[in-house]
């Protein structure tokens, strides 16, 4: 059976629409595993508030253990459709084969290394002891389901790049969908608390792996998941690839728990609330980012498929339809947060005091969102055509500002100026990344033009 979307000779507009709108919802109902969590436990009767820090603590060390998938998925989905663009299907099954073996084998090395780990690893980041016991109810349930978290990610990105969009957005709903009825049934029925909410996101996760890994062993995809052909050649370049999505995860993480640490300690008394804050914030900020990369990472898989059948002018053509689409969804969330900020925050606390705060907050870590719309294009543009070189530095600039500011300001201007180190990085990270692409991106696809080679089949 035929794709959803044919890559190579679809409309381009109307193809960048089919799959980024699909990506782009997969992503925004995904963002509810978290934010539901954070929702019922921001709840809980006496203890809503301290359980909702503890989660805020251990909830980027989470994510950066689910970063491992993107590395894999995201670093071999581009090479998968630069190989199908290329006509060379036995190697695009190859990288599937070894990507899939890398899930499974990361899977158990996380396991093994951090759960005994777990407890020093909470404390540096922020844990205090009112808040410990509840970040390691949550944390410890949701490593053990370590595999089924990495293998809905990860392969997804296989189903996506192959055109069905529609498949990979139907995958992360369902599991989002089962997240929402099971949530309240684990944290109040049977009354498990945090260590409820962790189990009903492991189970959806279980759920929505079952659906990506049965539809990649079926007929209707052009590369299925098979066994054998395992080379580190192959294994070496996708984490080549991927390493840059990984590291604008892996370091995404990395600074909200050292904003958290941050705000720890230098909010004196106030450090568990503005610790509470952030987790409010940053749920805001996955309704941002989250939905925004599924719109840049879903249609890597067009510009690879082209960059690789070397028709370079349908890659300038997607990217100007997915760079306006970018911006075009920042713009909508910049208007959303100063309309429906406090209706968002009121989701988690119905403390007048946080509400204010996490308001206030939220108004600022958005105020330049919009150029970070273009960010996220033409850093996640290059990856998708194989250009690591570019976009690994552009990604590294901006976190480097971000974090060096969330360490200069608060000891310059008091615990809540963090806050500004996210507009700040997105100014200064997009303004560097502008001009790297209009100075490299003609030379690329110029170098890309022409006849393929008589060897590539």
């Amino acid at each position: 059976m035929a794709a959803e979307n044919d890559l190579g000779k679809d409309k381009v507009s109307r193809l960048v629409w089919r799959i980024a709108i699909p990506s782009m919802l997969g992503q925004f109902v995904s963002v509810l595993y978290s934010i539901v969590d954070r929702m019922y436990i921001g709840n809980i009767p006496q203890v809503g508030d301290v359980a909702l820090a503890g989660v805020g603590v251990c909830g980027p060390v989470v994510t950066l253990v689910g970063s491992v998938a993107f590395l894999v998925g995201v670093g071999g989905a581009p090479l998968v459709s630069i190989r199908m663009g290329e006509g060379n299907l036995k190697e695009a099954k190859r990288v599937l084969a070894n990507c899939f073996l890398m899930l499974c084998v990361f899977s158990a090395l996380l396991i093994a290394v951090i759960l005994p780990l777990r407890e020093p690893m909470l404390r540096l980041f922020g844990a205090s002891d009112a808040t410990y016991p509840y970040a390691e109810a949550y944390f410890t349930a949701y490593l053990c389901g370590t595999l089924f978290a990495l293998a809905a990610t990860g392969l997804n990105q296989f189903v996506i790049c192959q055109g069905f969009a529609k498949i990979g957005m139907a995958s992360v709903m369902l599991g989002a969908a089962l997240n929402i009825v099971l949530d309240p049934l684990f944290i109040f029925v049977f009354d498990m608390g945090v260590r409820g909410a962790a189990i009903a996101t492991v189970i959806s996760q279980a759920a929505s792996a079952a659906y990506v890994v049965l539809f990649l062993f079926g007929k209707r995809v052009m590369v299925p998941i098979t066994f054998g052909g395992y080379d580190l050649r192959i294994m070496g370049r996708v984490l080549v690839m991927g390493f840059t999505p990984f590291l604008i995860i892996a370091i995404d993480n990395v600074m909200i728990i050292a904003m958290n640490a941050v705000l720890q300690r230098t909010g004196g008394p106030e450090g568990d609330m503005l610790v509470t804050c952030n987790t409010i914030v940053q749920s805001f900020m996955l309704v941002v980012t989250m939905p925004l990369g599924g719109i840049s990472g879903g249609t890597q898989g067009i510009l690879g498929y082209n960059y690789g059948a070397r028709q370079v002018e349908r890659v300038r053509q997607a990217q100007k339809y997915i760079v306006g689409l970018c911006a075009g969804y920042t713009t909508i969330l910049f208007v959303l947060a100063r309309i429906a900020g406090p209706l968002f925050v009121r989701l988690f606390t119905q403390d007048p005091q946080l509400a204010g705060e996490a308001f206030d907050a939220i108004k600022i870590c958005t105020l330049a969102i919009i150029p970070l719309g273009v960010q996220y294009e033409l850093v996640d543009g290059f990856t998708g055509i194989g250009q690591v070189r570019l976009s690994l530095p552009l990604s590294f600039w901006r976190k480097l500002v971000y974090f060096v500011a969330i360490f200069l300001l608060p000891a310059a201007f008091g615990a809540r100026s963090a806050f500004y180190a996210e507009p700040l990085s997105d100014i200064l990270g997009p303004l560097v990344t502008v001009v790297v692409y209009f100075l490299c991106m003609g030379k690329i696809l110029k170098e890309r033009s022409g006849p393929a080679p008589k060897t590539a089949k």
